[in-house]
């Protein structure tokens, strides 16, 4: 029998930081931990406009839920979940954010420890 909430994670080694990804897919969202203190961090949910007509270009709102409500917070929620959000029929993601270490260049190796970790 499969279990109710599919969830798969990952660790890796980040510029000398430990890095882990935590992904859980629950009936109307993906539930998605990236973190390197071992905790949630800040939480941020991330939804596409179902309403949008272009489909290649779906527009995202982020909030903040739980944490600092900071620019750079939205702008990697948003580049971090958008294809999660388009990959999981435009289902909304949840995000949670505990980095020491937000630069571009992780953007790319955090998106790759995300889609090994693919539970939709």
């Amino acid at each position: 029998m499969a279990p109710l909430i599919k969830t798969k994670q990952t660790e890796k080694i980040i510029n000398g930081i430990s890095t882990q990804v935590v992904c859980t897919e629950f009936s109307n969202y993906i539930f998605i931990v990236l973190t390197q203190y071992g905790k949630i961090g800040t939480l941020v949910s991330v939804t596409p406009d179902t309403r949008c007509s272009d489909v290649s270009a779906p527009v995202i709102t982020t909030k903040v839920l739980l944490g600092k409500d900071e620019a750079l917070t939205h702008v990697y929620a948003k580049n971090v979940a958008t294809f999660v959000c388009q990959e999981a029929g435009n289902r909304p993601v949840l995000l949670g954010l505990s980095l020491k270490d937000c630069t571009a260049e992780n953007l790319k190796t955090l998106k790759e420890m995300i889609k090994s970790c693919q539970v939709w």
